[in-house]
């Protein structure tokens, strides 16, 4: 079982779901557990959009960065995770951010439920476009983070 680590004070936490072609954003706090979704940032070739990302981090001043890390479905890592973990690094060295990694197994099947869940009841209108699921993906990771931490200390 994972460490648990004392929530940090209430303040701004942020969610990436890393991708290859986008990287969903989503935002919350510590005090009411919600999240929203932010954008999904275009990667731009082989480097994540650094720019963009030191924007967001600029607006939002976030306590803590939470990044979801790809499972298969038995647990073991996804080929995907070695690039998100090299993301989540580069991403607390850059920017001296603390970054915790969440299993996001499933997170963006869970958006997409949601978004057409939404949809067909008539609280989305416009059609749901890959960068929603990206984003409300990172709303998952970010929910998921939230649960983890339940009845800690702060």
């Amino acid at each position: 079982m994972p460490e648990r680590r004392p929530r940090p004070a209430a303040g701004v936490v942020l969610a990436f779901d890393f991708g290859r072609r986008r990287i969903g954003v989503a935002a919350g706090d510590t005090v009411s557990g919600g999240s929203s979704p932010l954008a999904a940032l275009a990667v731009p070739g082989e480097t994540p959009p650094w720019p963009a990302i030191e924007a967001l981090l600029r607006e939002w001043r976030p306590e803590i960065v939470v990044v979801g890390l790809p499972y298969n479905a038995d647990g073991s890592e996804s080929p995907l995770a070695r690039a998100a973990r090299a993301f989540a690094a580069t991403l607390g060295d850059r920017f001296s951010v603390r970054v915790e990694l969440v299993d996001e197994r499933y997170s963006s099947l869970e958006a997409g439920m949601r978004l057409r869940e939404a949809r067909a009841t008539g609280r989305r209108r416009r059609r749901v476009a890959k960068g929603d699921v990206d984003a409300a993906a990172a709303c998952v990771i970010l929910e998921r983070w939230f649960e983890s931490r339940a009845g800690m200390p702060e």
